[in-house]
C-alpha cells in the first residue's frame, strides 16, 4: 500500500516511531465470487484495503480504496470485523499498528482492472476457488460470507 500524504508529513516530526492507524478492509462479493488484487508490494494475491485519510468515514475509505486499486465501484453494506492487529515494522525501520475495520461491499459496477501502481493484477475469484492468501484475508472473507454480527477479540473480564 502506498504511504498516504497525510503520514509521510507525520512522520516528519514522529520519527520512525509507531503510529496507530486506522486500517479499512473492503471484501467485494458479487453473488458467488470474490475481488482480489495481486499486491505490488508482495507479489501475493490480497483483499482489497487502505488507510482511512483524516476526516474520512470508514464506509467512504471502503470504497475508494475499491475504486481506487480496482476500477470496481462498490458499496459498503455491513461491517464484518473489527481487529486491532500487531504492531509491524517496516523494511525503512517504519512501525505502525493498525485498527482495521472490514466492511463486507457489494458490487455496483465497474470493469475489474489495475487501476494504480499498488496491484499487479486484479480478478474476481469464485468463493470455492480462490488462489493462495493468508490468514488475515481468509478470515475477512469467510466473515464477510457469515450472516451473524460484525466479530471483534473478546474482551474477557476487565
Amino acid at each position: 500500500m502506498a504511504t498516504p500524504d497525510f503520514i509521510r508529513e507525520l512522520r516528519v516530526s514522529a520519527g520512525q516511531q509507531l503510529l496507530f492507524l486506522p486500517g479499512i478492509t473492503a471484501i467485494v462479493i458479487d453473488d458467488d465470487r470474490v475481488l482480489l488484487n495481486r499486491r505490488a508490494d508482495t507479489g501475493r494475491w490480497s483483499v482489497i484495503g487502505g488507510i482511512a485519510e483524516p476526516g474520512e468515514q470508514p464506509a467512504v475509505t471502503a470504497a475508494r480504496e475499491v475504486l481506487e486499486e480496482t476500477g470496481v465501484r462498490a458499496v459498503p453494506e455491513r461491517v464484518v470485523l473489527v481487529q486491532g492487529l500487531p504492531p509491524v515494522e517496516y523494511p525503512n525501520g517504519d512501525q505502525c499498528q493498525f485498527m482495521d475495520i472490514t466492511f463486507r461491499c457489494r458490487y455496483v459496477g465497474g470493469e475489474a482492472r489495475v487501476n494504480d501502481d499498488e496491484s499487479l493484477d486484479v480478478a474476481w475469484f469464485p468463493l470455492d476457488e480462490l488462489p493462495p492468501l493468508d490468514d488475515f484475508g481468509l478470515t475477512r472473507i469467510k466473515h464477510a460470507q457469515a450472516d451473524g454480527p460484525a466479530w471483534f477479540e473478546p474482551a474477557g473480564e476487565i
